[in-house]
């Protein structure tokens, strides 16, 4: 069952039709709970039974699989006797009244393993086979919202979407308030990004978390939307309380966006000076939120950056804060930071000159092959605007290193010249070992062989490749030993636009 579930997660029809086949097996041997357990397996695939619905719906009536494993279901199929298998794969039946049958089944003998087809009815395209389907969906969790909310939430939220897909999350949100409080923690304690967001939403207007349960969730959750959910509630009520210990203890988290609400908390009680303690703080918005309470206190703020940078160890912070208020004339407090010993230091000191807009190319060039990837990246970001002052040929000796972060930044340096070195340097990044630089290389390949064999009417003039003999020759042969990674299409698309140019000289 495993097998075939994974087979079908990652198939197309005949891995679809296979688990349809294994599905019919396991309702064939009679076993309730292994049918139970075989549902339970297929709707913990995040769309498998969406797909499912869909490859009954697209199952050919002629050819070699007119005689599919979907056809025989309805045969199978019977109100009164059929195990959960049988009226699961019924419910997707072709014939709209089979559906209906089906729902009726899943109503009058209601399990947690059917309702992911069950939700999927109430967005049915046929009336009658919707109305049954919503009708019982909303007394199944009306009568027992804490046995079926868990199954049904998944495929509802899937669902959403749809034209005729939003009833069933209305009556999710109408159903969860009166679910015990085991239900609705379970359901935050598992499942995808959107339905744990969407249970914390529902549980956070019901006002079921108390302070310290906001505070928890804002501290040590894996996702950052309830992360700055629960931050955002937590302050709320500490301001409201005034209690300034839980804001405190909140602006100490190491979440950069849990801080900033903390702080703007503080902010909000009149705390402006433990705020301003923040100005050196690692993230933007906090150094912000801290400029302004400095600024209320009478604190100069530049000076006090001017101050930090200037010291031999300044943190981070303090870096960029002299970036961000800072002018040109305090570029001499950051180019001594170039040569320091830990590379973050060295990275930010480039990104502040850059943002001062006091690049000195002769000072910076050296940092080009630091052995920090961070440092090479900010490097590469500074000199692309001066790529005239580089030396010449150097981009592409980098477009040839060893290293893919140099790679990337001799690539990034060619792509600001004309359109023959642009494709000279795609083709040869096509051939790159790095997957995501060939990936990059092939697009911009493609890109450019689209435009150049377009001949519809447009805006923009194709771009004109202006090539000498030898440089034309020099592309062909490229193209030739790129052409298996650019596939078919992309080759002769490249093929005719480099027949059509004329070499020049």
């Amino acid at each position: 069952m495993r097998v075939a579930v994974d087979g079908a997660a990652a198939g197309r029809w005949e891995a679809l039709n296979h688990l349809v086949e294994v599905l019919i097996e396991v309702d064939a041997a009679g076993d309730e709970v292994a049918a139970r357990s075989a549902l339970t397996v297929v709707a913990g695939v995040a769309g498998l039974v969406v797909r499912l619905d869909r490859h009954a719906r697209q199952a050919p009536w002629s050819g070699p699989y007119e005689d599919s494993a979907l056809r025989r279901v309805g045969a199978r199929f019977s109100v009164t006797t059929s195990g959960p298998v049988a009226v699961a794969l019924a419910s997707m039946h072709g014939d709209g009244r089979i559906r209906e049958r089906a729902i009726a089944a899943m109503v009058d003998r209601p399990r947690p393993e059917v309702m992911p087809f069950l939700v999927l009815r109430t967005g049915d395209w046929v009336r009658p086979v919707r109305d049954r389907a919503r009708s019982g969906l909303a007394l199944l969790l009306a009568d027992d919202p804490g046995g079926y909310l868990p199954a049904a939430l998944p495929m509802s939220l899937r669902l959403d979407a749809r034209l005729r897909g939003g009833f069933a999350v209305t009556q999710i949100r109408a159903a969860l308030p009166s679910a015990p409080a085991e239900v609705w923690r379970g359901l935050l304690g598992s499942g995808g990004r959107r339905q744990r967001r969407f249970v914390f939403d529902i549980v956070l207007a019901q006002g079921w978390l108390r302070l310290p349960d906001l505070v928890t969730y804002a501290e040590t959750d894996s996702d950052v939307g309830i992360r700055v959910r629960a931050a955002d509630a937590a302050c709320r009520e500490a301001v409201w309380t005034r209690r300034h210990d839980v804001l405190r203890r909140l602006a100490r988290s190491v979440r950069a966006e849990v801080r900033v609400v903390a702080l703007t908390g503080l902010v909000r009680v009149g705390q402006d000076r433990e705020a301003a303690a923040y100005l050196d703080d690692d993230a933007p918005l906090v150094r912000a939120v801290a400029r302004d309470a400095a600024r209320r206190l009478g604190i100069d703020v530049r000076e006090h950056y001017r101050t930090a940078a200037g010291t031999g160890e300044p943190a981070l912070g303090a870096i960029a804060g002299l970036a961000e208020t800072g002018s040109a004339a305090d570029a001499p407090l950051l180019r001594p930071l170039l040569t320091h010993s830990q590379a973050r230091v060295r990275a930010q000191a480039v990104r502040g000159l850059r943002l001062l807009e006091a690049i000195v190319v002769h000072e910076v060039l050296p940092l080009l092959r630091d052995p920090s990837p961070a440092v090479t990246r900010e490097v590469t970001t500074a000199l692309r605007p001066l790529t005239d002052a580089l030396p010449p040929g150097l981009p592409w000796q980098l477009l040839g290193d060893a290293r893919v972060e140099l790679r990337r930044a001799g690539y990034r340096f060619l792509r600001g010249h004309g359109v023959d070195v642009q494709l000279r340097a795609a083709l040869v990044l096509t051939l790159d070992p790095d997957p995501r630089l060939a990936e990059r290389g092939k697009a911009d390949v493609t890109r450019l062989a689209r435009d150049g064999v377009r001949t519809t009417w447009r805006r923009t003039p194709p771009p004109e490749l202006r090539v000498t003999a030898a440089q034309h020759g020099e592309l062909a042969a490229l193209a030739e030993r790129a052409a298996a990674a650019l596939g078919e299409d992309t080759s002769r698309m490249l093929t005719t636009w480099m027949a059509r140019t004329r070499p020049c000289g």
